[in-house]
């Protein structure tokens, strides 16, 4: 029985080393990741068993892949062969007052073209408690978001519970749909939502709301329009990013339950090692407390939190962390000393 089942596409970042641009770049770094994997993984470092369902080619790449994933301890039978290629991506860190800049190369990739009836997703939810996804998926092909409809309707009938990061990419919506086409309908099965709401209220085609996150008041109105459109909705979390560079950002932590608020100190990062997965962090860190922690929604948020900034202490898409050193930011050993 697996704790988490989670359905996304896995890729390759390219990286320039040393924060040098993409027009010098003669090398690149690379690394293995991806939303849902990079959920996986952490959860997998937090001692949750995990599993992906995605779809890899049959070639030393998706091999590659396959190894990544049974290194970090995911499950990997419910990974499908087939396609011409893996997805990749480019990424420039940026540094100070300079941005970081991300060019995607993932069309026709294997996960793309995935077509509903190919997934055992009855099987697969026999052995799962809950099932993760993210607005990624649907976003890169029609096909990839019929099956993310066909997972969702197969998780529900089973009565598992159903996470989502939002995960909102402009750059990855070009198939024709619009996605507040697409999402009202994938986010009505959701028990979890990890993502601002500002944009849920873009994706469920509602009228723009920016609450101040730090005033209850307003917030508290915010997140009742997300209860009221979203029946299933059980919790809302928000990562607070207050960004001075992109070498020092300040991170906090926002939860939501229907009848109460609950927020995370601030933490100081500086200087920034990798923000890239940071979200998922934030994400591994929510279901690890909602399985872990019931309805102690302020350890949850508290664990959410402190998971999404250490991983900006991690070079690459996945974070590295294991609990016991997030219970120690948790409890306030933030000063980086040595461990002896």
């Amino acid at each position: 029985m697996l704790d988490v089942i989670t359905f996304g596409e896995i890729l390759l970042r390219m990286s320039p080393p040393a924060h040098l641009r993409l027009l010098q770049a003669d090398v690149f770094e690379i690394n293995v990741g991806g939303s849902e994997m990079n959920v996986a993984s952490s959860l997998s470092q937090f001692g949750l068993k995990t599993g992906i369902v995605t779809r890899l080619p049959d070639n030393l790449l998706g091999k590659k892949t396959l190894a990544t994933l049974k290194k970090f301890g995911v499950e990997t039978n419910y990974v499908i062969e087939g396609g011409a290629r893996l997805g990749t991506y480019y990424l420039e860190h940026g540094t100070s007052i300079r941005s970081s800049h991300v060019i995607y190369d993932r069309e026709c990739s294997a996960l793309s073209e995935l077509k509903t009836g190919i997934v055992d997703w009855d099987s697969i939810f026999d052995n799962a408690k809950i099932f993760h996804w993210s607005g990624i998926t649907p976003a890169i092909s029609k096909s990839a978001a019929e099956v993310c409809l066909e997972a969702l309707k197969a998780a529900k009938k089973k009565g598992i519970t159903i996470s989502a990061d939002l995960n909102y990419r402009s750059k990855l919506w070009n198939y024709g749909k619009e996605p507040s086409e697409v999402m009202p309908e994938l986010l009505s099965y959701c028990d979890i939502i990890l993502g601002d709401i500002d944009t849920a209220c873009k994706l469920l085609d509602i009228p723009a709301i920016s609450p101040d996150y730090f005033d209850e008041l307003t917030l508290r109105q915010a997140y009742q329009t997300m209860f009221e459109k979203l029946p299933s909705l059980e919790i809302m979390a928000t990562t607070l990013r207050m960004r001075e560079s992109a070498s020092y950002h300040r991170i906090s932590g926002v939860l939501s339950s229907r009848s109460d608020i609950n927020f995370a100190e601030i933490y100081h990062i500086n200087p920034i090692v990798d923000r890239v997965g940071s979200g998922d962090a934030f994400m591994a860190g929510l279901l690890y407390g909602y399985v872990n922690f019931g309805s102690d929604y302020q350890r949850i948020i508290d664990f959410s939190t402190a998971s999404c900034a250490l991983k900006h202490t991690i070079q690459g898409d996945i974070s590295l962390m294991q609990k016991d050193e997030i219970y120690h930011v948790m409890n306030g050993q933030v000063n980086g000393s040595i461990s002896r």
